[in-house]
């Protein structure tokens, strides 16, 4: 059961002209996580006593690593700036967090006022936990949808995004659990790590992906009705999956039938979406770096390269016999320079434009840098 306790349409995928380059998110939502952060630690220590809250974070921070990079693992075609991946999970662990602790004891007071104790904590666990966290950490991935135009660009972008902010958060609540296991006894921190760290690493991550897929669909420019209703659908999901998976802890004999019938497809049905969603991405490359070869950039065979997950890969490691790691590195840019590329074109079509002016200069940048690494291959 968890114990931490943005809806709506999007703006419209059209946005105002901006600078070029990356946008960074404002600082002073930095220092706002980090005062959120800071304050949710002292609430969670407090409760938990400081050598269960130790133990508790040294647990919950050592596989966090393997999951990030398989998260990351997704994002084939054109990798996520790491300043905003590592600042998406931040706000999972800090922001998200801390507006569910307030929030949720808020919620907790008010109805067992009403209901009473017994009934009030299921209905907190498997009504507004789950209403509460996912708005909390939804309000990332609205935040990011709203501001990174030339970096948020579909599915792939939506789960990729949710995955940081679902594991943030996951790895904050976990010390929660193990902590408070530590404090039961020698075989509880077992088991409990079991089940949250292995058996269901993921429950956040794919909750929050649900509203994430949402925004990307309509970054994917959809049908016009698809579009309107994906976001509210996409976070009405990723509230019924949550509070299915807590109601599976709160009576414990469903959470087999539960995660067995609902969570494993959910998951799968995730995985083959993100699947269709790099055949499109191959698709868009395809279309959007066939002009490099006429004007003799890259061959007909570099293009075939480019637009296939596993070819890149193959290369990639052919770099890396051949050269290296500075090849592989050089390899690796090249590819990420030609995504860029192609989908900055791709965004310009669609009317996601920085001005005439940023766009061309934009091109003319990423030109010239795929030029330059093409020719140092040829050397």
């Amino acid at each position: 059961m968890d114990a931490l306790h943005p809806a709506g349409h999007p703006p419209d995928a059209s946005p105002a002209p901006g600078p070029p380059g990356r946008p960074q998110p404002h600082r002073i939502l930095m220092r706002g996580a980090a005062v959120c952060g800071v304050l949710s630690l002292l609430v969670i220590a407090a409760e938990l006593g400081p050598a269960s809250f130790a133990l508790g974070m040294a647990l919950a921070v050592v596989p966090v690593p393997v999951y990030v990079a398989l998260a990351l693992w997704l994002d084939r075609f054109e990798p996520e700036p790491a300043l905003t991946l590592a600042q998406t999970f931040v706000w999972g662990a800090t922001v998200a967090v801390f507006l569910s602790l307030l929030f949720n004891t808020f919620a907790d007071a008010v109805t067992a006022g009403v209901l009473g104790p017994e009934a009030a904590e299921v209905f907190g666990s498997v009504v507004m936990a789950p209403v509460i966290e996912e708005l909390a950490k939804g309000l990332a991935l609205l935040f990011l949808y709203s501001e990174l135009h030339d970096e948020f660009d579909g599915v792939v972008d939506g789960v990729v995004y949710a995955a940081m902010v679902g594991l943030g958060f996951a790895m904050i609540e976990n010390v929660q659990y193990y902590g408070a296991a530590f404090e039961e006894g020698v075989e509880s921190p077992t088991l409990t790590f079991v089940v949250r760290g292995i058996a269901a690493p993921f429950a956040h991550p794919l909750f929050t992906s649900m509203y994430g897929i949402g925004l990307g669909w309509v970054r994917e420019n959809h049908g016009r009705v698809s579009r309107a209703l994906a976001p509210t659908l996409g976070l009405a999901a990723a509230v019924v999956l949550h509070s299915l998976w807590n109601l599976s802890a709160s009576f414990t004999d469903w959470f087999t039938l539960l995660y067995g019938a609902i969570m494993v497809p959910a998951f799968l049905g995730v995985i083959a979406l993100i699947h269709l969603s790099l055949k499109r991405e191959g698709r868009i490359l395809r279309e959007h770096l066939a002009s490099l070869v006429d004007d003799g950039v890259i061959d007909a065979a570099e293009l075939d390269c480019l637009c296939g997950v596993r070819r890149r890969l193959r290369a990639s490691l052919r770099a890396w016999r051949q050269g290296g790691v500075a090849r592989w590195r050089e390899r690796r840019e090249m590819h990420r320079i030609a995504s860029e590329l192609a989908f900055h074109r791709w965004r310009v079509l669609r009317g996601i434009t920085l001005g005439p002016d940023g766009d061309a200069r934009r091109e003319a940048e990423y030109l010239h840098r795929l030029r330059q690494l093409c020719r140092g291959r040829e050397m």
